[in-house]
Formats: structure tokens, sequence, C-alpha cells
């Protein structure tokens, strides 16, 4: 009796090491990357992106690897990983909100070293409206018109909706620039004061403000240039306009090293990031209408991608720190300009 149970005992047991072994295999097999995005570039990291790094990675060390994706409004996204949620690579709309989360103690290295200095894609603000242009807009100007209802997101949530304020007030300032040779501050303020007035929805993000546009909501709509090329690409009625000033949308990239080093991926998540600046991650990015950083490969879609007449970037604004100041701050223009809309 006892023999048997001493032999039932050791076969126990060595179903449980052999199961331990197994396990161990499974995980050093496999591994596991937190992404945070925004949610603007989903389909490209979920479509061909995160795949074709998956099969890089496998053929290189045979190992398995996993994502864990997310993807909210930029702003959100930032304060989330700021909160506690532990992303090993965060994938945001804006220079402004990566800093953020460098600032708040997660990213230890300086993420804008390189070549590219941390940007991963590049896009544009347009302007999307009504199948035939029932409204007839062809500028900003036309935003202007008091029968129009305009949808953008919340800036307080969406980093695109950052770029789309800015975008508006930049034009104002460079079209004015154009005319006189000078910026005109008032005129810019102006614009935006007027195209605030007509905004009849801020979602949360970017690609929520899509949503409510082709539910039939608004008659214009601000948004990326490759959203409005990604419904094309899908073959929906999505007509879109580049105005002739708009700004040079800059989308960053990092590892969260804190996180990162803390789930035993660093290398993993440095990887991940290099391959967001191959050439085969950057024609993706093309495909799905976010404009790639590498010159040659930028070069290969010029006819996808035309440059507008007077371009910007935020360094023409006077950089970030200037510009949550003078537009965002609690004397901002765009604070003015929603106080004035709600009529205070």
């Amino acid at each position: 009796m006892k023999r048997g149970l001493f032999r039932l005992f050791r076969a126990v047991l060595t179903a449980a090491m052999l199961f331990l072994c197994f396990a161990s295999g499974l995980a050093q097999n496999q591994r596991t990357l937190i992404l945070g995005a925004y949610t603007v570039p989903k389909e490209a990291y979920q479509k061909e992106i995160i795949p074709a790094f998956q099969a890089y990675w496998k053929q290189k060390t045979g190992q398995e690897v996993k994502f864990d994706e997310s993807y909210v409004g930029s702003g959100a996204q930032a304060r989330a990983i700021i909160g506690g949620f532990e992303a090993d690579i965060a994938a945001l709309s804006l220079e402004g909100d990566l800093q953020k989360v460098a600032e708040a103690g997660l990213i230890s290295y300086n993420w804008k070293a390189g070549p590219q200095k941390g940007m991963v894609t590049h896009s544009l603000v347009v302007i999307g409206y009504r199948p035939g242009n029932p409204k007839n807009i062809r500028d900003w100007d036309d935003l202007t018109k008091p029968d129009l209802d305009i949808i953008y997101p919340n800036p307080k949530t969406s980093g695109g909706a950052m770029w789309f304020v800015n975008a508006v007030y930049g034009a104002g300032l460079k079209m004015s620039e154009a005319q006189s040779g000078k910026k005109d501050y008032a005129k810019a303020a102006d614009l935006l004061t007027k195209v605030q007035h007509n905004v009849k929805v801020m979602d949360k993000s970017g690609r929520e403000s899509v949503t409510t546009f082709e539910r039939g909501v608004g008659d214009a709509i601000l948004t990326y240039e490759n959203e409005a090329l990604l419904r094309q690409m899908e073959s929906r009625d999505f007509p879109f306009l580049i105005p002739h000033a708009t700004i040079l949308i800059e989308n960053p990239i990092a590892v969260v090293d804190k996180n990162a080093v803390k789930h035993g991926v660093k290398d993993l998540a440095e990887e991940f990031v290099q391959f967001c600046w191959t050439e085969s991650a950057q024609r993706s990015f093309a495909k799905f209408g976010l404009r790639p950083v590498l010159p040659n490969i930028a070069l290969e879609f010029k006819q996808k991608f035309p440059i507008p007449e007077l371009l910007f970037d935020t360094a023409y604004l006077g950089g970030w720190t200037e510009i949550e100041k003078t537009i965002y701050g609690p004397n901002g223009v765009w604070t003015k300009a929603v106080e004035a809309a709600a009529g205070r």
C-alpha cells in the first residue's frame, strides 16, 4: 500500500516538474509588450506593423511576441501612463504629451536623440466636408460662415484637437504674414474665435470626432489627413481639402523605460521602436495615410502627399512650451475663444 502511494506521489511530482519545465519554456519563448498609443494610427499598427515585427522577432530569436494594446486620445493616454498604466512604449500624437510622461520620471533618457528626433510619422491638418461640398468650403475663412457646424475633438483629452487648433491659429498668422509681411496676432485670434463659435461637438479623441461626423453630425470636420485617406481607402465617401496654410503634424514614439525595465522587456521595446523607423514600417504607415519621416520613403509617396503652399510647424508658433501658454493657458487665445463662443 505504502509502495503504491509512493509511486503515485512520484508520478504526480514528475508530472508537476514536467509541467513547470514546459511552462518555463513557454515563458522563455513568449514575451509581452504593452503599447499605449493614440487612436489614429491603430490600423497601421494592428494590420501591418505589429504582425511584421512579430514575424521579424520570431525569425531573429525564435520568441513569440504578444502585444497588449491601448488606443485612446493622446492627452488621455499620457495621463493614463503617468497615472499607472504601465505601457512599455508610448506612441502619442504630440511632443508635449510624451514630454509629460518623461517629466513624470518614466522616461530617463533623451527620447528626442537620433536623426528623426523621436518623431515616427507626420501628417497634416485638413478640412473634411460633405459630399458635393454643399457649403462651398474652400479654405479656413469658409469655416467662419454663420450657418456652418464644425466638428473637432476636445484639446483637454485629444492631442489631435491641439493640432487642429494650432492649425487654425497658425494659419491666421501665416496668411496675414503672406499678405503684409508680418504676423497679425489679432487677425489670427479672430479667425480662431469665429471658427470655435461654429464648433458643434468636441469629442474625446480624433477618431471619435470622425465617427460623429460619419453619423451625419456637422457640415465640416477638422481632422488628420491620414484619417481622411483611411476612409477613402475603405471606399467611404469622405472628401477633404488641404488648406493652403496648415500645420505639419509630428507624432513621437518612445520606450517608457521605467516600465520596460520593470517588465524585463527593455531590449524588446527598444527593438520595436527602432523597427518603426525601418523602410518597411514607414511604407506601412504611408499605406494607412501617415506621412513617412524617412526622406527617401517620403519621396516615394510624393504624389500621395502634396506639400501645401504655406506649411508651418510648431516652431513657427514658438514651440510647445510657448503654445501651451499662449494658446491653451488661462489667457490663451483658444481659452478666450471658447469663453467668447460660450457667451461669457
